[in-house]
């Protein structure tokens, strides 16, 4: 599940899928039942139900739903003559919802439903059903204490305050020269022999050589990587450029890109080329932007089955 694959970053969207599988569900099981009413107006008319008239700011408050989605389901509610709006005798200053006879009716029939509800989301779930309610309710406390978008603020305030560090191939870093390639080759093609041979083993086949490696680094993460491979005195392959999903837009791809290319010119390179995907439509738009011209033609005796770009260093 595609989803799945972003973590907590589609936490919202995974939670309205779920969302609304259990409401068609619930549509479904009413439908067929007889029963008549409709999944989302449970909140409101059982509250109502249990609680008895109360204001529409009262049950937005006891069902964690805003003001305005309450009073837009009311609308609904009243049209379907299931709640009326009155008075409220206790302040003629505000209005509280009141459920009608008929809505009393149709809830009145839903005990058997319910009791099946119940029971039928156990059997389905089984002892996952305790799990998500307990892990909701947790979740629910946790979001009183602290509201998500308070926190995820704080937290961009904090990335965007660390300053980005382009740092030196170390041998403790072997594991994030890997890490950070296999991301992206593995989403968007596959990892090749060659590349698992050179991010393996990356100071044989790109330090020992006369080659470069270099790491971008926030704070404590290391978010990115590029590497300058000697193919021949002279002639450098700009390869293995990687940054992590999570930390995209925050530069350290062109700080990568500048710190290679300065390591070309230190070292007073004649050559530097590359190779990529056409599909790579981002990557490729930063390599221009550096310098680099797009060739005719792939380049000769490839190495990579997805390389159908070839571009060459052109200082400007």
């Amino acid at each position: 599940m595609y989803l799945a694959s972003l973590g907590k970053l589609a936490l919202g969207s995974r939670l309205k899928a779920l969302s609304d599988h259990f409401y068609g569900a619930a549509d479904e099981v009413y439908q067929t039942l007889g029963a008549r009413i409709e999944s989302r107006w449970l909140p409101v008319l059982r509250y109502l139900w249990d609680t008895g008239p109360s204001s529409v700011t009262e049950v937005a408050a006891a069902i964690g739903q805003t003001h305005s989605a309450v009073s837009q389901l009311t609308d609904k509610l009243v049209r379907a003559g299931m709640v009326r709006r009155r008075r409220d005798p206790a302040d003629g200053r505000r209005s509280v919802l009141v459920l009608t006879d008929k809505a009393h009716a149709s809830l009145a029939e839903l005990g058997p439903v319910w009791c099946a509800v119940r029971r039928g989301v156990s059997r389905s779930l089984e002892e996952h059903a305790l799990r998500l309610l307990d892990a909701i309710e947790a979740c629910e406390r946790a979001l009183q204490e602290r509201p998500v978008a308070e926190a995820i603020l704080v937290e961009h305030a904090v990335i965007k305050a660390t300053p980005l560090q382009i740092v030196p191939y170390a041998p403790e870093l072997r594991e994030h020269f890997y890490r950070l390639n296999a991301q992206w080759l593995e989403r968007y093609f596959r990892i090749e022999d060659i590349d698992r041979a050179v991010l393996n083993d990356p100071e044989h086949y790109i330090l020992q050589p006369g080659g470069a490696i270099f790491f971008a680094q926030l704070g404590e993460e290391i978010i990115g990587t590029c590497a300058l491979l000697q193919e021949s005195p002279g002639v450098f392959e700009l390869t293995k450029m990687g940054v992590d999903e999570t930390f995209r837009g925050l530069g350290a791809g062109k700080r990568l890109l500048e710190a290679c290319i300065a390591e070309f010119h230190r070292r007073d390179g004649q050559t530097l080329f590359l190779e990529s995907n056409s599909r790579l439509n981002t990557a490729l738009r930063m390599y221009e932007k550096a310098g680099f011209v797009l060739q005719p033609s792939v380049r000769p005796g490839s190495h990579y089955e997805r390389a159908d770009v070839y571009m060459i260093y052109k200082p400007r």
